[in-house]
């Protein structure tokens, strides 16, 4: 199993072209092979020398809301310059999510440009927090997106569904088929100002049971396994943090 990294988790070492190339050579030698580009303003054209540069292609995005809804044919085509079929949306502004009748609108407004998408040849991809977990008319809403958005594809992430209630491994099931990329974090409990609390962490330094979600991840029909450390950018060594969760799946490959 090979594994990519989403630039969000190291989002705080690239501001332009440069800085970002150097980033994504120095994920290539801690040991991944794709990339997600998230965390600064896409430009086609430097996200394409940039895979030539450094041979890793970009495999999903995340791109805003507004661009999806209303640029959808010319967002393809953007992304066609450097070779990603994935368009991704990182979650509904909170203000929509809240609102039960915005929520509706605008998930059937994403599911028609979801739609326009698949026809031009690529996939909307939603990434979900543990806000989607929350419920409108008695539904969750991540299971109204499940149920009702046959062209919405899911950025499964094994953190937000352990924060939202949900089981991980039940959900993957649910998004079968339809779930070409998965974010992997892991989920662990620190005690900080007097309380336990859920934090973010490279993968095998918390309780998910990576072993099970792997497995399942494959049978549902994942591509990418995306590691994606949302904090570390606030630790030292951002790029060393992700390279804790790289040298733990070249573990695993060493095991399968």
């Amino acid at each position: 199993m090979q594994c990519g990294l989403n630039l969000y988790s190291v989002r705080s070492l690239f501001k332009d072209r440069e800085s970002l190339l150097e980033v994504c050579l120095k994920a290539k030698e801690i040991g991944y092979r794709y990339l997600q580009f998230s965390g600064m303003k896409l430009n086609a054209a430097d996200l394409a020398s940039i895979t030539k540069a450094t041979g890793l292609p970009f495999v999903l995005t995340h791109v805003p809301m507004d661009d999806i809804l209303n640029r959808t044919e010319e967002l393809v085509e953007e992304h066609r310059t450097f070779g990603c079929t994935n368009i991704g949306l990182g979650m509904m502004p909170i203000d929509i999510l809240k609102d039960e009748e915005k929520f509706y609108e605008n998930a059937k407004a994403l599911n028609a440009a979801g739609e326009r998408m698949a026809r031009a040849g690529a996939k909307l991809f939603y990434h979900f927090h543990q806000f989607e977990f929350s419920k409108h008319r008695g539904k969750r809403m991540i299971d109204y997106l499940i149920d009702s958005c046959p062209y919405i594809n899911f950025t499964a992430d094994t953190y937000w569904i352990q924060y939202g209630g949900g089981d991980i491994v039940d959900y993957m099931l649910k998004m079968a088929g339809r779930m070409d990329c998965i974010h992997l974090k892991d989920y662990r409990i620190i005690f900080e100002n007097n309380k336990y609390v859920p934090q973010y962490a490279p993968i095998g330094e918390g309780n998910l049971n990576f072993e099970k979600i792997i497995k399942t991840a494959a049978e549902c029909g994942v591509k990418y396994f995306l590691v994606e450390q949302d904090d570390a950018v606030n630790y030292p060594d951002p790029l060393g943090q992700v390279k804790i969760s790289a040298d733990e799946i070249a573990r695993w490959q060493q095991r399968l």
